[in-house]
């Protein structure tokens, strides 16, 4: 027992522990976030290089894929074009030559030298009188590698100073120390859905006999994933209200009822269902904890207005809290007549409030005088205290961070949360992302708004863009012009670009740099002035064009935007997405520059401004690039409009360990879950989970405590990394 107590500690220990992990390479292993046994053991190949299928160059098929010991002859660079280098190496064997070309690698002219022996592994191709390969994997034969000629080659994520064959000594020595180790998951599972040990998947997972063999390790090991992550998340959802006595909000009273008679439309099935399913929540005497997502222009926020009556209802009052002033402002506006009419009282507070009039409406917070506080981060404030907060909502939910949205709830004793975001997020990426969140889905616009259309355009034909706003322009509409290209763009070192180059694919996702608010953090405000001046004096002579960008005093923005709003500026230049979050329903046209750097997400978040109002809206997408995987990407665009079915898209292109996005969610725990692909298993993992609470709460039966164990470790290395 203590052998296996042992191995189960082991995986915490650092990496240098491991046989042949001297401080230099622990170095090199630290820059792919490997400091840990468990990080060494959990940095999963990224693909297979199927050697078992050995053939000689004469009798490769044309076509087929296989792997072809030979001795290399040459190795030239060369440059076909300016930006591009490119390796040939000239190969033989007993039967005849193969010509191997590899694009961007032309450290393969110090890595093979004449007369090497190596294993080359790809599809044949036949062109210019030889046999040939593009791109194949080359595996040296000397030494180590000979071991691995016709067998399954596990591809590593790798540093420049830590090659293939090096990186798989390294984790068979890893998997050594973790020998014998306690596996968390209760036999009862492992039963159910008939899984290996981890122990086995482990082995499996690395060093597959077979390219069946890695599939059932796969899988155990991404069920554990996702059940872990289940676990966290709803354990810290139940936290929340340990102890504390939650409110149980009258519904169907007499503001929500003035409400229901005020709202001048009727609602959509999917905004009455959403609205009857969060009112429900709040009536039952537990803490509720629910998302709202919907698509851009869906109508959240109409639906999030009966979740404030019912807290006028019941009493209480509710914070409302939006990421920008600028949304703060617009749901005031918006949401502040019905509110009237409906005899809930409100009020508005951000950082731009004056003195005077923020002690006064937070006196009358503390002292219970209205309903409703729409707000920003000045929500947060210390001495922002409300005499009784029942109910806190948080727009665009994704946009703060966990001690943010902690703080605000920590507003009232135990206030229901509603979250809203209008990321279209498919329901298994939801589980995975939001475990410890009933979830509400908003997918249709109403049939009361505009047609809206996407045209994709290359630098050559850019000006049908500009023809299309100049005409939007001279129908007296607006148009946005969004310009991500004065912000800095992120610098890759030699090991990422080494990383990158190394991928099959030449087009790379995760190279896309704007995927959230944060990655325009770093806009040039004399740049984005100069873009402005210059679609001014060169695009739109006659028209007044505006500018906002994130390093504008907050009352400047808003003079802009009210401006805007108000018809007086034509062309608004925006360059971050933070401050193209308002309802103009008159702005009709929207231009992207490089909408190649962008995510699909960031883009249809982004084309939603338009098509708000009567009159049908156009977006413009400009791509710099003529890569044909990132156009395609783009074309998406143009066929469909529908957020989830974008979304659902969006994360088939995603590698596997990039399907949550780790730039926006930092080491994302989930490294082999494939949204699209594994939807079951997080339906079942997020089912098991529940049931597993609702029985051991704390988990502390002796059943669940190695499962309680490895929750606690993930969760807190989880949290150390992000920041959470």
């Amino acid at each position: 027992m203590f052998d296996r107590v042992q191995a189960t500690l082991a995986f915490e220990a650092p990496v240098t522990s491991v046989k042949l992990v001297s401080p230099k390479r622990a170095s090199a292993l630290g820059k792919l976030g490997i400091t840990t046994v468990r990080d060494l053991v959990t940095s999963f190949p990224r693909r297979y290089i199927d050697m078992s299928q050995v053939a000689t160059v004469a009798g490769a098929r044309i076509g087929d894929s296989c792997t072809i010991k030979a001795q290399v002859h040459e190795v030239k660079l060369k440059r076909p074009k300016p930006r591009l280098v490119l390796a040939e190496v000239a190969v033989f064997d007993a039967t005849g030559t193969l010509i191997i070309t590899a694009f961007r690698q032309p450290w393969l002219a110090d890595q093979l030298k004449p007369g090497m022996m190596v294993a080359v592994s790809g599809k044949v191709e036949f062109n210019y009188g030889f046999k040939r390969m593009t791109n194949p994997y080359i595996e040296a034969l000397e030494g180590e590698g000979e071991g691995f000629y016709g067998m399954i080659v596990p591809v590593h994520p790798l540093t420049a100073a830590i090659k293939g064959g090096m990186m798989r000594r390294l984790m068979g020595n890893a998997l050594d120390e973790v020998e014998g180790a306690i596996d968390p998951m209760p036999l009862e599972l492992r039963a159910k859905y008939r899984l290996m040990s981890r122990q086995n998947a482990l082995r499996c997972i690395h060093f597959p006999h077979t390219m069946e063999e890695q599939r059932p390790a796969r899988r155990r090991l991404a069920y554990e994933e996702v059940l872990l992550l289940e676990l966290m998340l709803m354990q810290d959802g139940r936290k929340r209200s340990a102890g504390l006595e939650p409110v149980a909000h009258a519904v169907g009273g007499p503001r929500a009822c003035a409400l229901a008679r005020a709202v001048p439309f009727e609602l959509t099935g999917e905004q009455a269902r959403a609205r009857d399913d969060i009112l429900a929540r709040m009536a039952a005497p537990r803490a509720m904890n629910h998302m709202l997502l919907g698509d851009v222009g869906t109508g959240k926020t109409i639906v999030a207005a009966f979740a404030l009556a019912a807290a006028a209802d019941t009493g209480g009052q509710a914070l409302f809290m939006a990421p920008t002033e600028i949304l703060a402002r617009q749901h005031a506006a918006s949401l502040g007549p019905l509110l009237d009419e409906a005899g809930v009282s409100w009020a508005t507070l951000t950082g731009s409030t004056a003195p005077d009039e923020r002690a006064q409406i937070i006196d009358r917070a503390a002292r219970g005088e209205f309903n409703v506080l729409f707000g920003t981060h000045a929500l947060l404030e210390d001495d922002v205290e409300p005499a009784n907060c029942t109910l806190a909502v948080i727009d665009e939910q994704q946009r703060f961070g966990v001690d943010q949205r902690q703080t605000l709830l920590a507003k009232g004793s135990c206030p229901d949360a509603l979250f809203l975001t209008a990321t279209p997020i498919p329901r298994t990426l939801a589980l995975a992302l939001f475990g410890n969140l009933s979830l509400s889905y908003i997918k249709e616009r109403p049939k009361a708004r505009a047609p809206r259309k996407t045209f994709l355009h290359t630098l050559a034909n850019r000006g049908q863009a500009y023809d299309a706003a100049l005409a939007a322009c001279k129908r007296g509409e607006q148009v946005y012009v969004v310009c991500p290209l004065v912000g800095e763009k992120r610098v890759e070192d030699d090991d990422a670009k080494k990383r990158r180059d190394d991928e099959e694919d030449v087009y790379e996702y995760a190279s896309i740099s704007i995927e959230d608010e944060s990655d325009m953090t770093g806009a040039n405000a004399s740049a984005a002035e100069s873009e402005a001046a210059f679609l001014q004096s060169k695009v739109f002579v006659d028209y007044e064009v505006g500018l906002v960008h994130g390093k504008l005093p907050a009352a400047e923005k808003q003079q802009v935007m009210d401006r805007f709003r108000a018809g007086e500026i034509n062309v608004l230049v925006a360059t971050t997405v933070i401050e193209v979050g308002v309802d103009v329903p008159n702005a009709t046209v929207m231009i992207v520059e490089d909408a190649d750097r962008f995510g699909l997400s960031q883009l249809h978040q982004l084309r939603g401004r338009v098509g708000r109002g009567d009159l049908p809206g156009e977006v413009h997408l400009v791509s710099g690039t003529r890569n044909e995987p990132a156009l395609e990407r783009l074309r998406a665009m143009e066929r469909t409009d529908d957020g989830f079915e974008l979304a659902s898209y969006d994360l088939s292109l995603r590698r596997e360990g990039d399907i949550l996005g780790n730039r926006q969610h930092g080491a994302s725990l989930l490294k082999l879950v494939n949204v699209v692909r594994d939807s079951r298993l997080i339906e079942a993992a997020h089912a098991d989970a529940e049931a597993i609470l609702d029985e051991d709460p704390q988990l502390e039966s002796e059943l669940y405590q190695p499962l309680a164990h490895e929750a606690r470790v993930v969760y807190r290395r989880a949290v150390n990394v992000t920041g959470g």
